[in-house]
């Protein structure tokens, strides 16, 4: 199994990337969220995840390790293969990712291309117990605080704002500070807006 690969990058496109090792270049699917992680330096390392299939052996790279964990959780889950879980770490971040799991936010993995409602709360069946206990996440602190985040972009949505650019703003608000009620983060958000 590969488990990292470290090199000079030689190709960057925003669904793989180029990896020149020791002068045998490797072909690595990415994410988006990767994508934006990578250093504009020459030197990367990425951790990897080998599918091997019958007809064609695929790496995938990640920015790090708890993203190739997330990798793997979901493909764990039926009905989701690689590219189905790497749409959805393109279009989430790993962090919002595990949130929506643990809140059992079915809106919110239904929003990622690809995925309907069964998926959506299969998802959320098979991992909800695996990501509370892997990231010591207490059921009720992940749904407060995602509760609060909804009200809020409910708000700013209504004032006129974007709900992407609303939702980045809020996103952050809430990572600095879990425990923050709706009031602070429409406040904060309308600093940075």
């Amino acid at each position: 199994m590969i488990t990292h690969i470290e090199g000079r990058l030689v190709e960057k496109n925003p669904t793989d990337v180029v990896i020149d090792c020791n002068g045998v270049g490797y072909l690595i699917h990415i994410s988006l969220h990767t994508f934006s992680e990578l250093p504009a330096s020459e030197n990367v390392k990425l951790f990897t995840h080998l599918q091997v299939r019958e007809d064609a052996h695929t790496l995938y790279g990640f920015s790090s390790a708890a993203e190739r964990e997330i990798f793997r959780l979901l493909l764990s889950v039926s009905g989701v293969g690689a590219s189905t879980a790497r749409t959805m770490l393109s279009s989430l971040s790993p962090q919002q990712v595990t949130e929506a799991i643990a809140s059992e936010d079915v809106a919110t993995i239904q929003s990622i291309k690809g995925i309907g409602a069964k998926t959506a709360q299969r998802v959320i069946l098979d991992l909800k117990d695996k990501i509370l206990k892997v990231y010591g996440l207490s059921p009720i602190s992940a749904v407060s605080s995602n509760t609060n985040k909804n009200e809020a972009l409910s708000a700013l949505e209504t004032l006129g704002f974007a709900r992407k650019q609303a939702e980045k703003v809020c996103d952050k608000i809430v990572q600095q500070n879990p425990d923050a009620t709706v009031e602070m983060i429409i406040k904060q958000a309308l600093k940075n807006l």
